[in-house]
């Protein structure tokens, strides 16, 4: 494989071949998508490499203070041996990546091969093709992230910690020195805390690009704009905190802190620039001096970075994982914003030039990155449209009392949940019922009371006596019969699920866009549910992400079901999966943006994952090879300190200050369909909205279809909105 090193005697830069580490126990073995040149650190070591011998030692004194104590030690031979054994070698470049698991060592089991993970370390985040990188020195990239904006997290974490270490309060003012790759990161994080900006650098671009960032001025350290700037905003009391993001030999910074600084207020070194604190300046104010160290805690302790030694929460609330992890959660919800500050995405194959274009000043970038063969894009990404509603509604008619009623098939679903709440109800009359064989058609005439039976689908839609029509065949004819229903200016309740295409799913929103007629229910009915109603009142409004849990146990099919025909009629899941996607959207209160599907050998047993935009999961495991006496369907929701629990719609419990446990229900559980029926009547009848808005049947349809080519490409969908 190849690797970025480079000769610190010489200052030679190479791409050079190198064995493919190992995979060892406690860490993963990940092939690099992106990595990030730090364009004030590395070129550093880069520029020190250049220089003479006494050009080496004067900018780094404290190597010369061991190389002394080594002669004192060893005397001068063998001191000099050792010395110019180590600068006569090839070193490695680079600390902050992306890339996907190869390979997964003994003792993890927190990501699996194929996974997508931001990475850490001088000496395992390398600029290299593949990486060994230790347990707490990697995370899981969020669903929806881009790969090259996750090779940002190491420097982010850098930003982050320092921020941590000022203890920004919402409504202070900050003030950061140098607007290089780490300040602009820093100015975002401060900004996103409620915090205003002054930022500080000699460049105008820099000071441009920060400002478009959120800082609320920026300017060049002699300028008395700068000051100004400062005094307007604090009402003249100075800076609440000061972060120190620049680099050099000039003390400028350090007294420019404290010159601009309030009565007690912090000043944070994040960087690495020189540091002669002016002794009057800072004594008179009792200024905080802080340091912040890399990435956060467990820097430089083998035992955490090696070993996988985690820091307990209570004692140690943001570790370097954590924050890398937090860092990468800012990017993903929009918090952050690292693409304005990619000057430049070269080629890995190109590394030794685009060094030495950003040594010779060439390249004037504040971020570059290096982009390894075939990186895992966005583009690449699977993905599912969910199509955007576009219709100019058709005036509704209100329909006379009854509201007319014709039924697309009369199946066991049909005949058993559907029309038994509508036989006999108030309001409603069983106009036509259409089955393909003349016979089934006549059984449930004859059952419910139908005025008709046929197996003329035509004719009942040419029927304008017809407000509403009931899809309700097999999986592989709802959207065709769907779309005619739309067309025919039909209220349609079409059983799960609407869709089992993408092409499907665009069909019928196009007749609902052709005919203006949006007037559409899906049989997604456990949000209908009076015990899960109940539950989720009870519950009440969340302020916090949530975790839920949705265990399916679907049992097996008999031989010989028509479910059985996936060629035909879709997987089951695709049949019946839209039921449990939905009731976590609902309940969760938006609808999925990303899911991520694993299946066991054959795929009986599925595991779904869905994120929401505010960080909630839901996870929906879905099994058929369970025991068949155990309940069918149990829900977890967990947020803001309460729980709230489902037990196959019998009982339901929540958990907080004070704790609720319904009644046990009969043996016969309410799941909604009555309850559901009632509200598509209803809507029907007044002209009113529909029960669930179309939006989101759309997405729930999107989100299950999703689940097929996730499990195709063995990798995260995004379920991607069009406009």
């Amino acid at each position: 494989m190849k690797q970025v090193v480079q000769n610190y005697k010489s200052g030679e830069l190479a791409l050079l071949d190198v064995p493919v580490p190992g995979c060892k126990p406690g860490g993963v073995l990940v092939r690099s998508a992106f990595s990030l040149i730090s364009t004030g650190t590395e070129l550093m070591k880069v520029s020190e490499a250049g220089m003479s011998m006494v050009g080496k030692a004067r900018s780094r004194p404290d190597q010369v203070a061991k190389v002394m104590q080594s002669v004192a030690t060893n005397g001068v031979p063998a001191t000099y041996r050792k010395v110019m054994g180590k600068l006569d070698s090839y070193t490695p470049l680079g600390y902050s990546l992306c890339g996907v698991v190869e390979q997964v060592g003994a003792g993890v089991d927190d990501v699996a091969v194929g996974d997508l993970v931001a990475c850490a370390g001088n000496e395992h985040a390398l600029h290299a093709e593949l990486n060994w990188v230790p347990k707490n020195l990697y995370s899981r990239v969020p669903d929806g992230l881009a790969p090259r904006h996750a090779a940002f997290g190491t420097v982010g974490s850098i930003a982050l910690q320092g921020v941590r270490q000022g203890e920004p309060q919402l409504g202070e003012t900050a003030l950061v020195i140098g607007l290089g790759l780490i300040g602009q990161l820093v100015v975002q994080l401060l900004t996103a805390s409620g915090v205003r900006v002054v930022g500080v650098d000699p460049d105008p671009v820099r000071c441009e690009l920060a400002e478009r960032l959120g800082a609320a001025a920026c300017g060049d350290p002699e300028s008395a704009a700068v000051a100004a700037a400062v005094a307007e905003l604090t009402d003249g009391h100075g800076v609440d905190q000061v972060y120190l993001a620049a680099g050099g030999g000039s003390n400028q910074p350090v007294e420019l802190a404290a010159r601009l600084a309030r009565d007690r207020g912090r000043v944070v070194d994040i960087g690495k620039c020189r540091l002669d604190l002016p002794w009057n300046a800072y004594y008179e104010k009792e200024l905080d001096v802080r340091f912040s160290r890399s990435y956060g805690p467990g820097r430089y302790d083998p035992e955490y970075e090696l070993e996988g030694r985690d820091y307990p929460i209570g004692y140690v609330r943001w570790t370097e994982r954590r924050n890398l992890a937090c860092f990468l959660d800012l990017m993903a919800r929009g918090r952050v914003d690292v693409e304005p500050l990619v000057s430049h995405v070269a080629d890995f194959a190109d590394a030794v030039e685009t060094y030495r274009s950003l040594k010779e000043g060439e390249l004037k970038a504040v971020a570059v990155l290096f982009a390894y063969p075939d990186p895992p894009g966005e583009s690449e990404a699977p993905a599912v449209s969910v199509p955007a509603v576009h219709v100019k509604r058709s005036p509704v008619r209100a329909a006379v009392t009854p509201v007319r009623v014709a039924f697309v098939g009369a199946g066991n679903y049909a005949t058993s949940m559907l029309l038994p709440h509508l036989a006999g109800r108030d309001g409603v009359e069983l106009s036509t019922v259409v089955t393909t064989t003349a016979l089934s058609a006549a059984n449930a005439q004859h059952k419910f009371g139908f005025h008709r039976a046929t197996t003329d689908l035509d004719a009942v839609l040419g029927d304008q006596d017809i407000d509403a029509v009931f899809v309700v065949t097999r999986h592989s004819s709802h959207a065709e019969l769907t779309r005619r229903a739309l067309l025919a200016g039909k209220a349609v309740f079409v059983e799960k699920p609407l869709a089992l295409s993408e092409e499907e799913l665009a069909d019928v929103l196009k007749a609902v866009e052709e005919s203006g007629n949006d007037r559409l229910q899906v049989g997604f009915n456990r949000r209908f549910a009076p015990l899960l109603q109940e539950a989720r009142q009870r519950f009440g409004e969340r302020t916090g992400p949530a975790s839920l849990r949705y265990l399916v146990n679907a049992g097996r099919l008999d031989h010989g079901s028509w479910y059985l025909r996936q060629g035909t009629e879709g997987s089951r899941f695709a049949g019946e999966g839209g039921h449990f996607v939905d009731t976590a959207s609902w309940l969760l209160g938006a609808d999925p943006v990303s899911v991520y599907a694993t299946a066991s050998s054959g795929e009986e047993d599925l595991q779904v994952a869905l994120r929401y935009p505010d960080g909630s999961t839901a996870t929906i495991s879905y099994v058929t090879t369970g025991a068949p006496g155990f309940p069918k369907e149990t829900l977890d929701l967990v947020a803001d300190g309460k729980v709230l629990r489902l037990d196959d719609f019998v009982r339901a419990s929540v958990y907080g200050r004070k704790r609720w446990v319904s009644s046990r229900l009969p043996k016969a559980r309410d799941k909604g369909q009555e309850a559901e029926l009632a509200a598509f009547v209803r809507a029907v009848r007044s002209g009113g909205p529909m029960p669930v808005p179309l939006e989101s049947l759309v997405a729930t349809t999107a989100a299950t279809l999703a689940v097929r080519a996730g499990l195709a490409a063995g990798a995260p969908v995004t379920l991607a909105r069009q406009p």
